[in-house]
Order: C-alpha cells, then sequence, then structure tokens
C-alpha cells in the first residue's frame, strides 16, 4: 500500500510513478495517490479499507470504494481533495 502523496503521480520514466514501478516488480497491486493528500482523511480512508480487507468479503477494488465513499459522507471530508486521489493499479481482486 502507497499511502504518500503522489505515489500514483507519473512522469516520462514511469507512466504511474511509484505504483507502476511497483507492479512491474512483482506487486500483484498497489493502492496509490495521484496528488498531495491530507493526513487525517488519509488515515481514515486506510483503516476503513484495512477493516475491509481483514474481513475478506469484499475485493480490493470493493475495499477501497467503500472507504471513499466512508469518507465522503464525513462532513468535513466530502470533498473530492479528501478521497478521490486513490487509485487502484493491477491486480482488484
Amino acid at each position: 500500500m502507497l499511502s504518500a502523496c503522489q505515489t500514483a503521480a507519473g512522469d516520462d520514466r514511469a507512466a504511474l510513478g511509484l505504483a507502476g514501478i511497483a507492479v512491474r516488480a512483482g506487486a500483484r497491486s498497489t493502492i496509490a495517490s495521484l496528488w498531495k493528500v491530507n493526513d487525517a482523511a488519509t488515515a481514515e480512508l486506510m483503516v476503513g479499507l484495512y477493516e475491509r480487507l481483514s474481513v475478506g468479503q469484499v475485493d480490493k477494488a470493493q475495499a477501497l470504494q467503500q472507504a471513499q465513499l466512508d469518507v465522503l459522507h464525513t462532513a468535513p471530508t466530502s470533498h473530492p481533495y479528501y478521497w478521490a486521489a486513490f487509485v487502484l493499479v493491477g491486480n482488484w481482486q
């Protein structure tokens, strides 16, 4: 999991930044951010993501989506800046 800022931001050598490099190096998947993110909202999103993954009833894409929806539906973090930066690269199951 790459939850640091802009880990999916690419350049001319790596189209998907650190996330793309990790997948090309053998990681099955990565979740990374496209822009600088808010620490508190990211922590909330990651807790929700890992809680869902630990239960094992949803795949990675569904867990990320549900965690993003949780952050979206929280009044102070409803703006896309807080939840929309995160993308899943690679195997989504």
